[in-house]
């Protein structure tokens, strides 16, 4: 059944949401204080301007978190009769402020995407930017019925796949998996400002790997952290007590004192393994150890597609693609991850088709 969205603000996430609603056949309307932002919504086929007729069922608020709350309780006194959600990826901050400001709130039901992109921004959008990307729906105690059931069917819609939990547990949870390894990420990588180039062109992938997500908006990672201070706080405790004990173990075999060092050292790795191993795997299956076939890839045009087409014809499925660029080498490293047990049929049909393959 076609809903009626209201989407306000057309960056990223709204615009990207209104391009997969409006690709499902639901009527979407734009909202952005920007005219240039919501016209290239628009233009985008996100949806379409209010012409005075808009009765929407669902508004969807697409704000920066530190004025989500107060845009949800600007809306719920605006559309009496619709169903609120926000997509700020902290919830127990914008619920506070929803409360504070006397909306409705048993109409309103948060919810966070974890989907995002390096670029921001309506001209980054995707109508695919969802597709099989958790959606987490986080209502509260006074969340009606009508409400939840409004909120998860968009994420469904939009291609999420839907799982609920309450503020509280959400913004626990994202300070583990989302808002703690930006905060890792940024200090590792500012830890290259002060290098010399001769040290930063050393860079290998280990390092490109960790500090992936440090390239990221300054001002809105200000507000996420901010928004969700307590739980982030809490999980750079418990870091700063491993961390303590690293340094504490790094010392002694500076000093010559090692007893017991190493396996403070392999402790910290091998918890590391154990978590790691945790990270769901593909289509959001339980993890799966894959086998890596690594071929040299010459650095021209079509030859990445020639590996590709070539793991098809050998009717391998790919599970998963790592490239690595060669450090002042005409070539690239592929790591081609499939399951054990074709790993060595895929190397035996590489190697005859004129690939060198590595290690």
């Amino acid at each position: 059944m076609s809903l009626r969205v209201r989407i306000v603000g057309t960056g990223l996430i709204g615009t990207s949401l209104g391009i997969a609603l409006s690709r499902r056949g639901h009527t979407v309307t734009l909202s952005d204080p920007s005219p240039t932002a919501v016209a290239l919504a628009r233009d985008l086929g996100a949806g379409v301007l209010p012409d005075g007729t808009e009765d929407p069922e669902l508004v969807v608020v697409a704000a920066p978190p530190d004025v989500a709350g107060a845009v949800v309780a600007d809306e719920l006194r605006r559309w009496p009769g619709a169903v609120v959600t926000d997509v700020a990826s902290v919830k127990v901050a914008v619920l506070r402020d929803v409360e504070a400001a006397g909306g409705d709130t048993t109409r309103y039901a948060g919810s966070h995407p974890m989907a995002g992109r390096e670029r921001s921004g309506a001209v980054a959008a995707r109508g695919d930017l969802f597709d099989g990307r958790a959606w987490v729906v986080v209502p509260h105690p006074a969340s009606s019925e009508r409400a939840v059931a409004l909120v998860t069917q968009v994420g469904a819609e939009a291609g999420g796949t839907v799982s609920v939990m309450s503020p509280e547990d959400h913004d626990a949870a994202v300070a583990v998996v989302s808002h703690v390894p930006q905060v890792a990420a940024s200090l590792v990588a500012s830890r290259l400002r002060s290098v010399s180039d001769s040290a930063a062109g050393l860079s290998g992938q280990g390092i490109r790997d960790v500090t992936r997500i440090a390239a990221s908006d300054p001002q809105l990672w200000t507000q996420i952290l901010a928004g969700n201070a307590p739980a982030v706080r809490r999980v750079l405790d418990d870091l700063r007590g491993e961390l303590a004990e690293v340094i504490a173990a790094l010392e002694h075999l500076e000093q010559g004192n090692g007893v017991g060092a190493r396996e403070v050292l392999a402790r910290v790795v091998a918890h590391g393994n154990t978590g790691h191993d945790r990270i769901p795997g593909k289509h959001g299956a339980a993890p799966t150890t894959y086998a890596v076939v690594t071929a040299l890839v010459p650095d021209e045009p079509g030859e990445l597609a020639r590996l590709l087409h070539d793991v098809g014809d050998a009717g391998v499925n790919l599970e998963d693609l790592h490239l690595e660029h060669g450090l002042g080498q005409p070539f690239g490293l592929a790591e081609i991850s499939v399951l054990p047990g074709v790993a060595e049929r895929l190397a035996d049909e590489l190697q005859a088709r004129g690939w060198r393959l590595h290690g």
